[in-house]
């Protein structure tokens, strides 16, 4: 990739624009409670970048019994009012350090601007943050058959946005997320850990550290 092949940046929502990954955790936490389950932090980490119903099976995979397809539903049904109920008291201020100034950043050098992002809440979250503006498409789990760390969302982004994959960077700050964005041939930015996120390009702390020059890599 150069600074001429730049041609579009996707970024993920939860824990790059904002920490609403969070709101998740305590959800989750609350409905495995229910059903007897530990719930921690640790395990919480597994379920970074993936999907709802995935990230459900998981959990109930530490139960002795079986659950019908049904019953997952309602569960995941209680867990999403839980987590709306939690959301519902999101403001711009929530925008992680440097998000807004990064998204500006991508607008101002006129490249075009993609989320992508697994939760179904995702329009909710940008409304309630006031960036919805900000972004030329968003691709949430209703567009998709497969989750991370699958490339479908990725891909799906790039086509909506009209870019070749390899003239995209992806934002991401999950290792099913990095796996996604390098399986679609992308430029993959990790937000976090260099020794947790080591499949990645670069990988920068927070968005603060957001310079598009740093990214344009022969």
């Amino acid at each position: 990739m150069n600074k001429q092949a730049i041609e579009a940046v996707i970024f993920d929502l939860d824990g790059v624009l904002a920490d609403t990954a969070h709101f998740h955790f305590l959800a989750w936490r609350e409905l495995a409670q229910t059903q007897g389950i530990d719930f921690d932090e640790a395990f919480n980490e597994r379920l970074k970048g993936v999907d709802r119903m995935a990230s459900l099976d998981l959990i109930l995979r530490q139960s002795s019994r079986n659950y019908t397809h049904e019953e997952k539903q309602v569960l995941a049904n209680k867990k999403n009012q839980h987590y709306q109920q939690l959301t519902a008291t999101i403001t711009p201020a929530d925008l992680l350090p440097g998000a807004r100034a990064a998204l500006e950043a991508v607008r101002s050098a006129g490249l075009k601007t993609g989320l992508a992002s697994v939760s179904k809440n995702a329009f909710f979250i940008l409304e309630r943050l006031e960036i919805r503006d900000c972004f030329d498409d968003i691709v949430d789990a209703a567009f998709l058959t497969h989750t991370k760390p699958h490339p479908e969302i990725f891909l799906t982004a790039a086509n909506h946005l009209g870019v070749d994959p390899s003239a995209c960077i992806g934002v991401e700050d999950s290792l099913a997320g990095i796996t996604s964005i390098k399986a679609a041939g992308m430029f993959a930015l990790g937000i976090g850990s260099a020794n947790v996120l080591t499949d990645a390009d670069l990988v920068i702390p927070d968005l603060r550290h957001f310079l598009l020059n740093d990214y344009a890599v022969n």
